[in-house]
């Protein structure tokens, strides 16, 4: 296990990467002991978006699949909980059942659109065309939903206005249901993310993710070989697509609505930003660097929200002209280099006087 969590990784290797994170982790673990609630609450919305970041980089940056379709998952997960939630409400832990439920429907949908493109040997610019396609046929159809005749059940889905009405995400507990919400929503957004980005290390770090890097490097090559690369590129498809929707599912519970907005164009296009700055073959990059990019995002949107857009514009121009590889990455690319540099000069003995 600990080799597959310590693979080829540019960021999170060694004893000192995991002695650092083990000092973040109990920093993130007991700040919101000194935290306002509702900081705590911004802090969880934050760390609700890396989970599409983290999927997206295993479609792109593993296994080569330039995906325009993360919200077009989110949306599928974040509304189909908001549907599951009105109608059948989150008592006696029915809250885990309708996530668990929004998440295979995403699945479902992945699975179905992945094998149309994958083994219809789609790939390239055109995955990239297609899946950014059905994303804003998704938001197109969404907006137009206003009548009342657009419900399912007791769910309305009300258009540009967005769904509203769902319950939070509740654990069962002696006694009743504890909501996620604020501080309770904070450690359970918390306590996954660690979980999922463990997990893909793992999955990262295994056979299957060096076929995945094989694939993206010389798909060809890989087939001759003797691996069934559509197979690998659907599984990871898939994957990383449910985890889109597991940042729509937490963020539909976090303020529970969720609207039309949340999926079109420039919703689309953030993933992109986050995971291309970051670093897109790295998850630890893509980790750090999405974090901080959505907490600089949110600070620039109190002011002007052209300006955020703007500016996250102008970062993805600069990443694909300076650092392809992901500004996060390259950093620690000349960070590595540098003790090595070190270590090679000599001092020179002192002549004998």
């Amino acid at each position: 296990m600990l080799h597959l969590l310590n693979g080829p990784q540019t960021l999170g290797n060694g004893r000192g990467f995991w002695i650092s994170a083990g000092f973040v982790l109990a920093a993130a673990l007991i700040y919101p002991a000194f935290a306002d609630p509702y900081d705590v609450g911004n802090f969880a919305y934050f760390l609700i978006w890396v989970f599409m970041a983290l999927g997206l980089c295993l479609m792109w940056g593993y296994g080569g699949m330039l995906s325009f379709g993360q919200t077009f998952f989110f949306g599928i997960g974040g509304y189909a909980y908001g549907v599951f939630s009105v109608d059948l409400g989150n008592a006696y832990g029915m809250a885990l059942g309708d996530f668990a439920m929004a998440v295979l429907l995403a699945g479902l949908a992945a699975a179905i659109l992945g094998y149309l493109m994958i083994y219809g040997r789609i790939g390239g610019v055109f995955f990239g065309i297609v899946t950014l396609s059905v994303t804003l046929a998704l938001a197109f159809f969404l907006g137009q939903t206003a009548g009342p005749e657009w419900a399912i059940g007791e769910a309305r889905l009300n258009g540009f206005n967005g769904m509203q009405g769902m319950s939070p995400l509740s654990i069962p507990w002696f006694g009743g249901g504890i909501d996620l919400e604020e501080t309770a929503l904070y450690y359970f957004v918390l306590i996954l993310l660690v979980c999922t980005y463990l997990a893909l290390r793992v999955l990262v770090n295994s056979r299957v993710g060096n076929v995945l890097v094989a694939v993206r490097e010389d798909p060809q090559r890989t087939e001759l070989l003797g691996y069934d690369v559509r197979r690998f590129q659907f599984g990871a498809f898939v994957l990383g697509s449910m985890l889109a929707a597991v940042s729509g599912v937490l963020y539909t519970s976090w303020g529970q609505f969720i609207t039309p907005s949340s999926i079109g164009l420039p919703a689309a296009a953030m993933p992109i930003v986050w995971v291309a700055f970051s670093g897109r073959s790295d998850l630890t990059a893509v980790l750090v660097g999405t974090f901080v990019l959505l907490a600089v995002f949110q600070t620039l949107t109190i002011y002007s929200e052209q300006a955020a857009l703007i500016l996250m514009g102008l970062i993805l121009v600069v990443t694909v002209m300076v650092a392809p590889q992901g500004c996060f990455v390259g950093l620690s690319r000349i960070a590595n280099r540098l003790p090595k540099r070190n270590r090679t000069l000599r001092v020179p003995s002192a002549e004998p006087g």
